[in-house]
């Protein structure tokens, strides 16, 4: 899921106080806010538009072709089958906790109605010089800048440093897109690399994985075939066996999911994986001269 600036936003949740934050920082950069959602307040004006009461009302008053959830846990099944089931086709989901049984309710829905998911869990997605969508800092020009550069990662943080070395470098992104750390997601590692492959702005990728989970593995069966240099890193090398570290998704069962068994997939897919994330300028620059 790439968001451009012509896409038309709702926020579910606009009238919280971090819904109200980011609905803020997301006008002023550019991302076009129609509406929002409140069931408790429908009929109000919030942060200079109109509220309603569900993401159906708001569609058959203002239509809408993304939605973006600020809302607890226990009732983002609701609010996300009521984008879904409105016609929206990209919902992204910023809340993490949700049980893991209301995602899977949710995925279906997805599925069924042929509609894109980010997250849960996810901090967001930029497009840089265009919108953003989420909590990531797209204001900040040490980390954001428009660019060549796709970047994926499962964590918003460790995404945020990767972008911070990238323009460091003296390169800028095309797209920042993050997929969440969730074991259950609806936009995986494999669906944004497809993303940014057919993105005419990409020219370069920086996967950002993680230890927990095969999406790693399975990303680099797809990037076997590509054209465009990939570089990577993957967080939790020296993770001990057996435990969770930080994200929900990121527990490793046996011999599946490790390190290592990421690292030798994207290896032989011809990705250059990088030891720490402080590489990635020079890994970038080494990779788009042989270009």
């Amino acid at each position: 899921m790439i968001v451009r600036n012509t896409d038309r936003v709702i926020i579910q949740g606009i009238t919280g106080k971090q819904g109200t934050f980011w609905t803020q920082k997301m006008q002023d950069y550019g991302t076009q806010i129609v509406a929002g959602v409140n069931p408790k307040k429908p009929g109000i004006t919030h942060c200079e538009v109109p509220v309603f009461a569900s993401a159906k009302d708001t569609m058959a008053e203002v239509p809408f072709d993304v939605s973006v959830l600020f809302i607890p846990p226990l009732a983002c099944k609701a609010a996300a089958l009521d984008a879904i089931e409105a016609g929206c086709k990209k919902v992204a989901i910023l809340t993490e906790h949700i049980p893991v049984h209301d995602v899977m309710y949710i995925m279906a829905a997805a599925k069924a109605n042929d509609a894109q998911i980010l997250g849960p869990n996810t901090a967001g997605q930029v497009t840089p010089g265009e919108c953003f969508i989420g909590f990531m800092p797209a204001f900040e020009a040490s980390i954001f800048k428009p660019g060549h550069i796709g970047v994926i990662s499962r964590s918003g943080s460790l995404g945020t440093l990767i972008c911070l070395n990238v323009v460091q470098a003296g390169y800028g992104e095309s797209a920042f897109i993050g997929i969440g750390g969730d074991p259950v997601i609806g936009t995986t590692t494999l669906d944004a690399l497809k993303a940014l492959d057919t993105d005419e702005k990409t020219k370069a990728i920086v996967l950002v994985g993680e230890i927990g989970g095969s999406m790693e593995e399975q990303a680099a069966e797809y990037a076997q075939n590509m054209t465009k240099p990939i570089v990577s890193f993957i967080a939790g090398r020296s993770s001990p066996p057996g435990k969770k570290m930080g994200h929900a998704g990121a527990i490793v069962m046996g011999n599946k999911g490790t390190y290592e068994s990421k690292r030798k997939a994207l290896e032989a897919a011809g990705v250059n994986v990088l030891d720490s994330p402080s590489d990635v300028g020079t890994a970038l620059k080494s990779m788009l001269n042989q270009c």
